[in-house]
């Protein structure tokens, strides 16, 4: 059902992630332009990041027609699989926007253009991936925001109190809402949103091809308490970057007037594409290359909140147990769990990209 109003004006707003979900919804990983080897390897690691989901909370994978009994037969049981067509498989960003009133349960469907479009997305066509927000909402009854914005899931996250944090490199970027000023775009996050200020960080994590989204590179721990990624290398481009953030999330209060405490998570590597990596990605014009040597935007904040626990990814590196140690000492109330995601990293993304959550 399609509601033609905004969630602001009927008093719902989007929970924090670390509140309470009635399950998490996923995609199915299979092109060979994105996933090497025909997405083999993706799919044992979305099997594994489902899999340790599922100990804490109902799943949902959503897969194309000819993908439904391979990805039945290596998912387990417990995890409920569906078709639903998809052009690839970043259900934070193609997905819905849950939104709640403290009773009932809405979703806003943003515009999704492949993260810019023909002037820089990453892929075309992007039309299956356009539909699917509308069709989780049906299967899940819950009514429909339409929002006029070209905006993924992956470029905000909320404190669930009135803040929102973003980049203004991703948001401000030509491929999504040029017509839009950063003063009209603010009021439509407070619109669909229910929030009440908006942090714009300058920008994100180094060559991350999503122009920068926030969850890359910070996220909420709990309310006034911020994860960002870090590095102490001066010389390293992130460096420049993480030190930016932090000055200007240091300078700033949220919604209800609280300085925001910040804290570091260094970064893991810097990690490349190795040559027999980019040699398994098939090229087709129009698609994001995958190239030997190239820096991938690795991050441990990249995590997601499930219920009781915050599932990481690791990367086969030195910087992993240290990252999950810290993650566990600042999230007592949780289990963190280490999945290794590399191959999810291969494909743009990690964890947090390729989950959404459906609060209760």
């Amino acid at each position: 059902m399609l509601i033609h109003s905004t969630p602001r004006a009927d008093g719902f707003s989007m929970p924090a992630e670390f509140t309470p979900h009635a399950e998490t919804w996923m995609l199915w990983p299979q092109r060979p332009d994105n996933w090497r080897l025909g997405g083999k390897p993706a799919q044992e690691a979305f099997t594994a990041i489902a899999s340790a989901i599922a100990q804490f909370e109902p799943v949902t994978v959503g897969v194309n027609h000819g993908q439904y009994m391979n990805a039945r037969q290596m998912l387990p049981p417990e995890i409920r699989v569906i078709e639903i067509s998809n052009n690839d498989a970043w259900m934070r960003d193609s997905g819905p926007t849950f939104v709640s009133d403290g009773k009932s349960v809405r979703g806003v469907d943003w515009v999704f253009n492949a993260w810019g479009g023909l002037y820089n997305g990453l892929y075309f066509p992007w039309d299956l991936d356009e539909a699917v927000a509308q069709k989780v909402l049906e299967i899940e009854r819950v009514p429909r925001y339409k929002a006029p914005l070209v905006l993924e899931g992956g470029s905000i996250h909320v404190d669930g109190e009135g803040t929102c944090i973003t980049t203004a490199e991703c948001l401000l970027s030509p491929g999504r809402n040029p017509a839009l000023l950063q003063a009209e775009i603010e009021n439509l996050l407070k619109e669909y949103l229910g929030v009440e200020k908006v942090l714009w960080i300058p920008r994100g994590v180094y060559n991350d091809e999503t122009t920068d989204h926030v969850d890359n590179l910070a996220c909420y721990l709990r309310p006034a308490e911020i994860a960002l990624t870090w590095t102490d290398d001066r010389s390293d481009l992130q460096y420049e970057r993480s030190a930016e953030a932090f000055e200007f999330l240091r300078s700033q209060t949220d919604a209800r007037g609280r300085a925001l405490t910040v804290h570091k998570i260094p970064q893991p590597g810097p990690l490349y594409i190795t040559a027999e990596e980019a040699a398994g990605v098939e090229v087709v014009d129009g698609t994001q290359p995958r190239r030997a040597g190239d820096r991938m935007a690795g991050s441990y904040v990249n995590f997601y909140f499930c219920n009781g626990g915050a599932i990481v990814p690791t990367f086969g590196v030195e910087q992993d147990a240290p990252a999950l140690a810290l993650l566990q000492g600042l999230l007592p109330e949780r289990r963190v769990v280490g999945i290794p995601a590399r191959e999810v990293l291969l494909g743009g993304g990690n964890i947090h990209c390729i989950t959404q959550q459906q609060p209760r």
